[in-house]
C-alpha cells in the first residue's frame, strides 16, 4: 500500500500546485485600470473564483480521506487481535431496532433474518412497523401480513434454541451422572452443528419461496454472505470437532453455550402509532425515538377520556407491555441486511473503547443490479463507503443511518423532550433536519463522544431502481447540511483551533455545505460566460488527478473504468436534485418551517421524476450546446471542450439513465396534472394517473 499513498501524495500535490498556478493567473489577468471593464471583469474574476475554489474544496477532501483511508486499510489488516464473541450470559444486551413502513414482505423477512442470524448472544428484535393501523383494506392486510411474518420467524427461532436448549440439559445430566465422555460428546456436538447448518439452510429455502425476480440481486448476496456462510462455517465446525482430541468438558460446556446462542433472540413487532401518547411525527427519527423511549420500562395499555389507546408506565407485575433494557442499540433499514459478524465486531470494538458513542460500517450497495441507473448510483455509494474510512482517520466520522450500533447511555446523554399533540416525547435521534443521523453526529460529538467506522464490509442495503425514486432519496440528503454547519462551527470555535479539531472541522464542513458549494460551483461554469480570459489549461490539469484516483477506486469496488463516465453523468443529473435539497434548506433557515419528510418510494412499478427537474436538465442541456458554440465563436478553445463535454454527458444521462421516453412522459404527465388543479372535471384522470406514478 505504500505505493497508493505515494500515488495519492503526488495527485494531491499536483492539483494543489496546478490549482495555485491557475488561481494565480487568473488574478494576474485582472486589468489594473481602474475603469468600468475592471468593475466588470472583478466581479467575473470573483464568480470565477469562487467556483472553481467550491470545486478544489472537494477534490482535496477526497484525497484526504483516501489517504486516511489507506492508512486504516493498512493498520486493519497488519492487526493481528481477533476479537472473538462471547456467549456469556453477561454479555452486552442488544437491542435490534429495524424501522419499517409499507415494505414488502421479502424486504421485511431478509433483513430480520440476517439480523436474527447474527452471531452473538443477548440480543432480540422489534420491527418498528409504522404502517397506518387503519385505512384502506389491501394496506391493513399487507400490515397484518407483516405481523404475520415477524410471529412466524419468532416461532421458528425459539423452536430451533429449544431444540439446542435441551441438548445442552442433556450434557449437564451426563455430565452430573458421569454419563457423558469426551468421544461421545464430540460426535453428538458434531450433529448438532450439522442441524444447526440445516437450520440456516431451512431459513434460506424459505425466504428464497416468498422472494421476488426484482430482488434477485440483493438475494444472491444474502445467499452467498449469510446463509451460505453459516452454511459452510457451522459444517466445518462439525468437521472439525470430529477430529478434536484435546477437546476437554469444559471446553464442549463453552460449545453448548454458543449453540444455544446462535438462534436464541427474540423477535417481535412494536406499532407506535397504535398509541396516542408516542410521537406519529412521520420520519424514521421519531420511529426509533419513540421505541428507544420505552427501554428498561414496563408500560400498562390503557384509554385517554377519548377513548385512544395510550402507554402508562407501571410496574412489570401489572404490564402489559415490557421494553427490556439494553446496552447498545442497533439500528437497521428495513431494505438492509448485516453480515453474520456485524454485530460481534462493532460490539467488541465499542466494549474495548468506552468512548465510542456509535460504530459503524457505511453500508455497501447489493451488486449486480439489473438496471444501469442502480448500478451507478451504487458506485456512489460505495465510493462513499471509503470516503467514510478516511472520515474517522481524522476524527471526522459521520453516522450513516442505513445501520449503525448505538451505546444507549450515549443517546441517553442528548435526550431532550418535546411536545407534541399535547404529550411530552422523548427524542434522542433530532429530527430537525432531513438527515437526523448527521445532525445526531454534532451532538454527540459536542458532549465528547466519538464516532467509529469499521473497515469491512459488513452491510448491504438496497438503491433506489429508478431516476424518480433517486430524486426523492439525493434530495432528502441534500437538505439540512447548511442548517447543521453552525453548530459544527461553534463546536470547533468553543474546542479552539488546534490542528486536529481545524483538520477536523475542515474535513466535516466539505461533507454539510458540499451539496450547496460544488453543485452552485458546477452550474456557474456552465452558464456564466466567462470569455477566453478565464481559459486556463491549469485548472484541467488540477482536476485530472482527482478523476484518475476516483476511476481507480471505481476498481478497486468492483467496477469499471467506463463506470466514472456513468457516475458524472448522474453527478450532472443530480444537480437540479441537490439544489433543490439546498433551496429547502436554506427556505428552513430563513422562515423556521422544516421541510417535510419523504420516504424514498418502494413499490413495483416506476417513480415519476418531477417535471421541474426534467425541465431543468433539458435546459441545462440546451444552455450547454449554445455555451460551446458560443466559446468555439468567441476563441475560448477550454471552455468549448468543457461545455460540449458536458452537454454529451447531459444527453447520455438523458439517454441511458432516465430514458428519453421516461422524460417526456414524466413532463407531460406533470404539466397535465398541474392543469387539473384548475380544471378538474377536464383532467382529472390524467392528474390521478401522475399522482400513482409519482413520489
Amino acid at each position: 500500500m505504500k505505493h497508493e499513498i505515494l500515488l495519492t501524495r503526488v495527485a494531491a500535490g499536483v492539483s494543489t500546485l496546478a490549482f495555485a498556478l491557475g488561481l494565480a493567473s487568473v488574478i494576474y489577468d485582472l486589468s489594473p485600470a481602474y475603469d468600468g471593464a475592471f468593475v466588470q471583469k472583478a466581479i467575473q474574476t470573483l464568480v470565477f473564483c469562487t467556483a472553481v475554489i467550491s470545486l478544489f474544496y472537494g477534490n482535496i477532501v477526497y484525497q484526504l480521506t483516501r489517504l486516511g483511508q489507506i492508512r486504516r486499510h493498512v493498520a486493519h489488516r497488519e492487526d493481528a487481535n481477533n476479537r472473538g464473541v462471547s456467549c456469556e450470559a453477561d454479555a452486552p444486551r442488544i437491542s435490534i431496532l429495524i424501522p419499517s413502513y409499507k415494505e414488502q414482505i421479502p424486504v421485511i423477512m431478509q433483513t430480520v433474518l440476517s439480523a436474527a442470524l447474527s452471531k452473538h448472544p443477548n440480543r432480540r428484535i422489534t420491527l418498528l412497523l409504522d404502517d397506518p393501523p387503519t385505512g384502506k383494506a389491501v394496506a391493513l392486510m399487507e400490515l397484518e401480513a407483516s405481523r404475520a411474518l415477524v410471529s412466524e420467524l419468532d416461532h421458528l427461532f425459539r423452536r430451533a434454541s429449544r431444540q439446542f436448549r435441551v441438548a445442552a440439559d442433556g450434557y449437564n445430566a451426563r455430565l452430573v451422572s458421569d454419563g457423558s465422555s469426551v468421544e461421545k460428546e464430540r460426535v453428538i456436538l458434531a450433529g448438532l452443528y450439522v442441524e444447526a447448518a440445516d437450520f440456516v439452510n431451512r431459513l434460506g429455502r424459505l425466504y428464497a419461496e416468498r422472494s421476488q425476480p426484482v430482488f434477485a440481486h440483493a438475494d444472491e448476496v444474502f445467499a452467498r454472505e449469510v446463509i451460505g456462510q453459516l452454511d459452510a462455517e457451522y459444517r466445518r465446525h462439525a468437521a472439525a470437532l470430529r477430529n478434536r482430541a484435546d477437546l476437554g468438558l469444559e471446553r464442549i460446556r463453552i460449545e453448548y453455550r454458543r449453540l444455544v446462542s446462535l438462534f436464541d433472540v427474540s423477535i417481535d413487532c412494536f406499532e407506535r402509532k397504535r398509541f396516542g401518547n408516542l410521537s406519529h411525527a412521520p420520519n424514521k427519527a421519531m420511529n426509533l425515538n419513540s421505541y428507544i423511549g420505552l427501554i428498561g420500562h414496563a408500560f400498562r395499555v390503557s384509554k385517554d377520556p377519548d377513548g385512544i389507546s395510550v402507554l402508562t408506565e407501571c410496574l412489570e407485575s401489572e404490564a402489559d407491555l415490557i421494553v427490556p433494557a439494553a446496552d447498545y442499540v442497533i439500528t437497521i433499514d428495513a431494505d438492509s441486511i448485516v453480515l453474520p459478524d456485524y454485530i460481534g465486531k462493532l460490539v467488541s470494538i465499542m466494549q474495548a473503547d468506552p468512548a465510542i458513542a456509535i460504530a459503524q460500517t457505511p453500508y455497501s450497495a447489493y451488486p449486480n443490479p439489473p438496471s444501469r441507473l442502480e448500478r451507478v448510483a451504487g458506485a456512489t455509494t460505495d465510493i462513499q463507503y471509503l470516503v467514510h474510512q478516511g472520515f474517522t482517520a481524522y476524527n471526522a466520522t459521520f453516522w450513516v443511518g442505513a445501520n449503525a450500533v448505538l451505546r444507549y447511555s450515549a443517546l441517553n446523554e442528548i435526550r431532550t423532550m418535546t411536545a407534541e399533540r399535547g404529550h411530552a416525547v422523548p427524542v434522542f435521534i433530532q429530527d430537525r433536519t432531513l438527515i437526523e443521523d448527521t445532525g445526531s453526529t454534532i451532538d454527540l460529538v459536542a458532549r465528547g463522544w466519538r464516532l467509529h467506522n469499521h473497515p469491512e464490509r459488513l452491510a448491504y442495503s438496497a438503491t433506489p431502481p429508478d431516476f424518480g425514486a433517486l430524486v426523492i432519496q439525493r434530495r432528502r440528503w441534500a437538505n439540512g447540511g447548511l442548517i447543521i454547519l453552525p453548530s459544527l462551527l461553534a463546536l470547533w470555535r468553543d474546542r479552539g483551533s488546534a490542528r486536529a479539531g481545524g483538520l477536523e472541522t475542515f474535513v466535516r464542513s466539505h461533507y454539510l455545505i458540499s451539496p450547496a458549494l460544488a453543485n452552485i460551483g458546477l452550474l456557474l461554469l456552465l452558464v456564466v460566460p466567462f470569455g477566453e480570459g478565464f481559459s486556463n489549461i491549469w485548472f484541467p490539469i488540477a482536476a485530472a488527478p482527482y478523476y484518475f484516483l476516483y476511476g481507480r477506486d471505481l476498481i478497486r469496488c468492483g467496477y469499471r473504468w467506463s463506470d466514472a463516465v456513468r457516475v458524472y453523468a448522474l453527478t450532472l443529473l443530480l444537480v437540479p436534485v441537490n439544489l433543490a435539497g439546498v433551496y429547502r434548506s436554506l427556505e428552513q433557515i430563513v422562515t423556521g418551517r422544516k421541510s417535510a419528510f419523504a420516504r424514498t418510494p418502494k413499490i413495483d412499478g416506476r417513480t415519476a421524476a418531477p417535471p421541474s427537474h426534467l425541465i431543468f436538465l433539458a435546459a441545462l442541456l440546451t444552455t450547454s450546446v449554445i455555451s460551446a458554440a458560443a466559446n468555439l465563436w468567441g476563441g475560448s478553445l477550454l471552455f468549448c471542450v468543457f461545455s460540449a463535454v458536458n452537454a454529451v454527458f447531459l444527453a447520455y444521462g438523458f439517454w441511458r439513465l432516465i430514458g428519453w421516453r421516461d422524460a417526456v412522459e414524466d413532463i407531460r404527465a406533470g404539466i397535465m396534472a398541474r392543469r387539473a388543479i384548475h380544471d378538474p372535471r377536464r383532467y382529472n384522470g390524467a392528474g390521478r394517473a401522475a399522482q400513482l406514478r409519482g413520489p
